[in-house]
């Protein structure tokens, strides 16, 4: 009997690579290995709707319990891939992975999907009870507990999943306090107008937040936090503390293959690794850009996630397919509701569309008048034009987007008459 495909990581990524092996018509044997003592489930939604108290696990799960055993998906839960090594004899990319507990699990094609962990404050007083972190539903468990009884809570890190929480803690009428090292929030993601209508957004709603703020230590009492230091000698009374810095790929096991990393495992536009018999996809990889194709990027979505991984499972099935997808992100503050399509990265103009002051506005982003990405707040059918749009390898015409009343759809222009345009205008 074939040994088949053995996916490591249970993540998002991991179960599509399974599922898209099945409807591509493989009929050999997966085996589904996670860390996790839970099946796959949603992870957006920890930091809200499951937060906020009303989503439960059971809810986030992507497939019911009997679907793995339907569609001939070995799903192993709990256990922890700490060894894995390629045949030195036998078919390309065929091989044996281990586990913490001693199983072994042989295969003859390779997936890494074993995504990302939160970046540790290595702070003093960073071990003191109280002070969490979220990338996992047992982090979220605890975390929604603890906020239930909070008083002051600090967020240290101004990205989506702090304010995320921020906005949860807030919510429930907790005292919050975003302390930000960067000078504006969302940095990576998004551009400077909507960072500050974010800050400013964030202060009505009564959340103080610190820009230019890094924490120097943690204080406590009794084994609990009560309290953070910021650098410039601040203290902060906080009974619970959400660290929420970014994430650092999982790159252990593509180490230990010798597979090249920088930021995470290294995937050429097939999710190639540097060993082509060898495939990752999801969080723990950095891949060239989606549209363009230059460059590296490494994307944390939901979307690239699911589209790296179908591409994965064509590879690994010989089926070595062009596809270009637009990437997208959101993120859910209570009310605000923002949407991102594409990747601004070295845009040269900004096309404001809407009055921030109503909290529903979009910005366009461009180089050499041509359209690169949109942030769009409470603005769903501005994101999804735009969306569409850069799937299409269209543009529109920034200098009647400004327009709210115009319909972004009219104004399309149609696909870029060559690829190197399109190219040159994303880089």
């Amino acid at each position: 009997m074939s040994n088949g495909t053995l996916i490591v990581g249970g993540s998002q990524a991991g179960l599509q690579v399974a599922v898209s092996l099945r409807q591509l018509g493989d009929t050999s044997p997966i085996i589904l290995v996670g860390e996790e003592d839970h099946p796959p489930y949603q992870r957006p939604p920890l930091s809200k709707e499951f937060l906020a108290g009303t989503a439960a696990l059971d809810s986030l799960a992507f497939r019911t319990p009997g679907f793995y055993a339907d569609s001939g998906i070995g799903l192993v839960c709990g256990e922890r891939v700490s060894e894995v090594s390629l045949s030195m004899s036998g078919p390309p990319g065929s091989g044996v992975a281990m586990t913490a507990s001693g199983r072994e699990l042989p295969f003859n094609r390779l997936a890494l999907t074993v995504g990302a962990g939160a970046r540790r404050l290595p702070l003093p007083g960073a071990d003191l009870g109280g002070i969490c972190y979220l990338r996992e539903y047992n982090d979220a468990a605890n975390l929604r507990t603890r906020l239930s009884t909070a008083t002051n809570v600090v967020v240290v890190g101004g990205g989506f999943i702090g304010l995320e929480v921020a906005s949860a803690a807030r919510t429930l009428g907790r005292s919050v306090t975003v302390v930000e090292a960067a000078e504006r929030l969302m940095a990576r993601s998004v551009g400077t107008v909507v960072s500050e209508f974010y800050r400013q957004a964030h202060v009505r709603r009564g959340i103080d937040v610190r820009l230019s703020s890094a924490v120097s230590g943690f204080q406590g009492e009794r084994g609990r936090v009560t309290g953070v230091t910021l650098s410039d000698g601040a203290r902060l009374p906080a009974d619970l503390v959400l660290v929420g810095v970014g994430v650092l790929p999982r790159t252990e096991l593509a180490e230990q293959l010798g597979l090249v990393c920088d930021q995470g495992i290294v995937v050429d536009a097939h999710a190639r690794t540097s060993d082509p018999s060898v495939v990752a996809a999801g969080d723990c990889t950095v891949q060239p850009h989606p549209i363009t194709g230059q460059g590296r990027v490494r994307l944390e979505s939901v979307q690239n996630a699911v589209a790296q991984a179908q591409v994965a499972a064509a590879t690994l099935l010989g089926r070595l397919d062009n596809v270009m997808s637009v990437p997208w992100f959101w993120s859910y503050q209570g009310d605000l509701r923002l949407q991102i399509a594409g990747l601004a990265a070295g845009y040269d103009t900004q096309v404001v569309r809407g009055d921030p002051a109503d909290e529903h506005f979009s910005v366009l982003y461009y180089r050499h008048d041509r359209l690169l990405a949109i942030d769009a707040v409470n603005r769903p059918g501005d994101y999804m034009a735009v969306r569409k749009t850069l799937g299409q390898g269209a543009s529109i015409a920034p200098d009647r987007a400004a327009d709210p009343d115009i319909s972004l759809r009219s104004l399309v222009d149609g696909p870029a008459p060559t690829a190197p345009a399109v190219q040159r205008a994303k880089a």
